[in-house]
């Protein structure tokens, strides 16, 4: 046995055994040097196995440990070998009297079971004020622009705080406002489960994050302020606090926002609203929601959102755990939040179909104050240590005032709408885990939401479509919607690691959409034209029985499914009423490979029938935009399709180098499309029903961590291709296929001084073909450097640059340039910053877009240059 280190890189590789010739999961083994110092440090996987790479030649030594066993030193020799195999290596068993043992090794990231713990110092580099600053910082977390929390391409299922969940997929408002300095630790759950009871029972993949608070932030109140305003810009100003408690029986969390710098406090507010979980026990009614018909097109381009957020933004959240008793746990959140947004854009679109070309040009100023309420109670009664009763109620209001001023081509419209959402939402889970490996769960709940809009404009642009002497329009929209449901689920796990899961139900789900389009001279209705109203029930009664096995066969998972759907539907639009009774199967059959320990293969292939909505059957035209209109098919219809899917990953979470690709085929043997009338000054499409369409959608993902630079490298690379169908003017049925692929890379470093970096570059490819080809190639690519000074100051600069391959030279460029200093008056006490946004002042950004039938360019008013001074004190 001999060992090696030299300069360049050397691979240590080895495997573990007992005295009875039997490999040894679990033991620690140490690289240390002469010292002691530990230099690095890995477990063996459950084949005994152990591997290490080591960049320099000092001389160094393996320490092996293990529970029950000997500990064993091996001395590494330096002979500058390109590897070194350690293979049968035995280690002793040794006998122990029980005492008190204390073992004291700082790792950054170490793993025990389905559970992947993140050291918090470890990755700290001295400038994090927030959660996701640190999350940022985690290898393997993936953190997009708008906050969403992924591992690979998963999206994790929530944030807790030392083991209690309080805003579930809403977890953004968390990680964006808590600050970072309570947090001693990191756990990464996979093979996570939502209900306790069925943890080891079910084939979970899914993936949760947990924050271990340090001892001295439990159990007592404390908090932040931070205050900042404006310098040298007009009123400029952003205010947060966060007062928390955090108790072995009770837990308070209340934080608050008000900003008009652009920040988003909340993230995606529906996520908090309406958490949707798929397919998973317990989680019926999850996606039943209502759309709403019209919005005015406050649309923002492809940039960090405080960039594009013009806004006026008042958040407050009360958020609480009570354990009544042993037995009773008592959650309450409660959510306000008040915003106004503006919105200025300019631009064109060239439209082109067959013969017919135009073009539109449009000047837009909008505003939009939106005021939402929620209030969430979660109430888990723990009958007994194998029966649980959990109830959930759900209220939401959201009120919605828009206007614009929108000088098209020649024409000014003031457009008003006023839209309002009301969702009462109840769910009750009765959980029995009536045998070790059985559990049976039985679950109902009730949701009754609606969304009126009422939508009027100052101008008639429609005189190719009615012939009448208007000079306004008006619509009053309202889509109701009733759901009830009721689901037994019984899970069975076997001897052998087989599941069997049975699932039997029925859901009742009721529409009312009513519409009213006027036309108006002087705000006096002059008609209500035919065609373009619409009164409709239209209700749903699925019953429906899943049943579904996973069989284990050594390092192979198969899973076979089928549901069978019986489906009552019935229409009644205008006192006509139509009735269908389809019955169809969804067969799905999947199969989980676990190679070894780094390689698994998961796949699968379904067949799918999906029912029409009410959004697909409605027989009037529904005006969408101040120049669309839109109608469904006003029958009955079930599509149906086929999916294949392809998962590989190499590594595991935490590991030096993970990679992760997803392979995605769907065909729809038929599908909506569109028969649409396009002309300058308004638009109108039908539902039609076309066969064959195709996607296609690979992509993959690669993190690297390079220890002799001591950074992480995160690759990024994918593609999709779909086909379809559509006739536009009276033209023959034409074919659209449309390509994207997208490529990219970050790297961070993870240095322990004062300086450290964070860059990446990402390029996107688009093209639409029908008869004529389109495309375009755009570019973003940015350099954050951070600089810690010293204990009390550090400063950090961002900057990003963007491309557009189809503009011109003189605006196809932008630069941003962001810097944020920060000076520690008093430790953990007291904190100035001084934040400088869009140093450069780039006051407009242009993009392009291509479509199958036309081509855009639209110019976006942004967030101008500013300077704040900030203070921040903790309590």
């Amino acid at each position: 046995m001999f060992s090696n280190t030299v300069f360049s890189q050397t691979v240590i590789k080895g495997s573990i055994k007992n005295n009875e010739n039997e490999s040894i999961q679990n033991v620690s083994v140490l690289l240390v040097n002469e010292k002691e110092d530990i230099l690095d440090y890995t477990f063996t996987t459950k084949n005994g196995f152990f591997s290490f790479e080591v960049f320099n030649q000092d001389r160094k030594f393996l320490v092996f440990k293990g529970i029950g066993y000997e500990e064993k030193k091996v001395e590494l020799i330096n002979n500058k070998p390109k590897s070194i195999e350690l293979d049968g290596l035995i280690l002793q068993t040794k006998s122990i009297e029980l005492r008190e043992i204390v073992i004291d090794v700082k790792k950054p990231i170490f793993v025990k079971k389905d559970t992947i713990v993140f050291d918090s110092k470890s990755f700290l580099q001295g400038n994090e004020q927030i959660v996701e600053d640190l999350l940022k910082k985690i290898p393997g977390l993936n953190i997009e622009a708008n906050g969403t929390i992924k591992v690979g391409n998963q999206e994790i299922e929530k944030v807790m705080i030392d083991g209690d969940d309080m805003f579930e997929k809403g977890y953004k408002i968390l990680t964006k406002n808590m600050p970072v300095n309570p947090i001693d630790k990191v756990e990464l759950y996979h093979n996570y489960s939502n209900n306790k009871h069925l943890k080891g029972i079910e084939n979970s993949n899914k993936v949760a994050l947990n924050l271990v608070l340090k001892e001295d932030a439990k159990r007592v109140w404390f908090g932040n302020t931070q205050l900042g305003y404006g310098l040298t810009s007009e009123n400029r100003y952003e205010v947060r606090s966060n007062l928390m408690n955090f108790g072995k029986k009770n837990k308070y969390y209340f934080l608050t926002n008000l900003n008009n710098i652009g920040e988003d406090a909340t993230g995606d507010i529906d996520n908090l609203i309406r958490p949707y979980r798929i397919d998973e026990a317990g989680s019926i009614g999850d996606g039943q929601t209502v759309n709403k018909l019209l919005g005015l097109g406050f649309d923002t381009p492809n940039l960090k959102q405080k960039r594009t957020n013009l806004n006026n933004a008042e958040m407050v959240s009360l958020n609480s755990i009570f354990t009544l008793s042993d037995k009773v746990k008592l959650k309450t959140l409660g959510f306000f939040n008040t915003d106004q947004n503006n919105f200025f854009r300019n631009g064109f679109q060239q439209f082109t179909v067959g013969t017919t070309t135009f073009t539109n040009t449009e000047d837009f100023k909008g505003r939009k104050t939106q005021l939402t309420g929620f209030g969430k109670v979660d109430l888990t009664y723990d009958i007994s240590k194998t029966k649980t009763l959990e109830y959930a109620g759900k209220f939401n209001k959201t009120n919605e005032k828009n206007r614009s001023d929108l000088l098209f081509n020649s024409d000014l419209l003031n457009e008003r709408l006023t839209a309002n959402n009301q969702l009462f939402d109840q769910k009750l889970v009765f959980t029995n885990k009536f045998k070790d490996k059985k559990v049976f769960l039985l679950s109902g709940r009730y949701i009754n939401e609606k969304t009126p809009q009422n939508y009027a404009v100052n101008q008639f642009i429609f005189s190719d479509l009615f012939t009448v002497n208007a000079n306004s329009t008006a619509q009053f929209s309202e889509n109701k919607m009733q759901f009830a449901g009721v689901e037994a689920h019984l899970l069975d796990k076997k001897k052998n690691g087989d599941l069997l899961e049975i699932k039997i139900g029925n859901q009742l789900r009721v529409d009312k959409l009513a519409t009213r389009f006027e036309l108006l001279q002087s705000e006096n209705t002059l008609t209500l034209p035919n065609g373009y109203q619409n009164g409709l029930v239209y209700s749903t009664n699925d019953m429906y029985l899943t049943a579904k096995y996973s069989v284990k066969l050594s390092n192979f998972t198969v899973l076979t499914q089928s549901n069978f759907h019986q489906l009552f539907n019935r229409l009644e639009n205008f006192n006509i009423k139509s009735n269908q009774n389809p019955f169809f199967v969804m067969p799905k059959i999947g199969i989980d490979w676990t190679i070894n320990d780094i390689n698994k293969i998961r796949t699968s292939y379904s067949y799918s029938t999906t029912n029409a909505r009410v959004l697909d059957v409605y027989s009037g035209f529904v005006q969408t935009g101040f120049r669309s209109f839109s109608k469904g098919l006003e029958e009955f219809n079930q599509l149906n399709s086929s999916s294949a899917f392809l998962n590989y990953t190499y590594g595991s979470w935490g590991d030096k180098f993970f990679a992760n690709t997803y392979i995605f085929y769907t065909t729809n043997n038929d599908f909506f499309s569109t028969n649409s009338i396009i002309a300058q000054n308004f638009s109108q499409s039908e539902k039609i029903i076309i066969k064959d369409r195709e996607l296609l959608s690979i992509s993959s993902s690669i993190d690297r961590y390079f220890k002799p630079i001591k950074s992480n490298l995160k690759a990024n690379l994918g593609a999709s291709k779909t086909n379809f169908k559509n006739i536009v003017n009276n033209s023959n049925l034409r074919e659209v296929n449309n390509f994207n692929a997208y490529y990219g890379f970050e790297l961070r470093s993870g240095f322990k001084g004062f300086f450290n970096y964070h860059i990446g570059s990402k390029w996107n490819y688009n093209q639409v073909k029908t008869t004529i080809t389109n495309d375009f190639t755009d570019n973003m690519s940015f350099l954050d450097l951070s600089f810690i000074v010293s204990d009390k100051f550090n400063f950090q600069v961002q900057s990003e640059r963007y491309f557009f391959g189809n503009l011109d030279k003189d605006n196809n460029k932008y630069y941003f340039l962001d810097l944020e200093a920060r000076y520690v008056v008093k430790e953990n006490k007291l904190t100035i910053f001084l934040s400088g946004n869009n140093l450069f002042n780039t006051q407009t950004f242009r993009n392009y877009s291509i479509s199958d039938i036309n081509i855009s360019q639209t110019e976006y008013r942004l967030q101008p240059r500013y300077a704040l001074l900030k203070m921040e004190y903790r309590f």
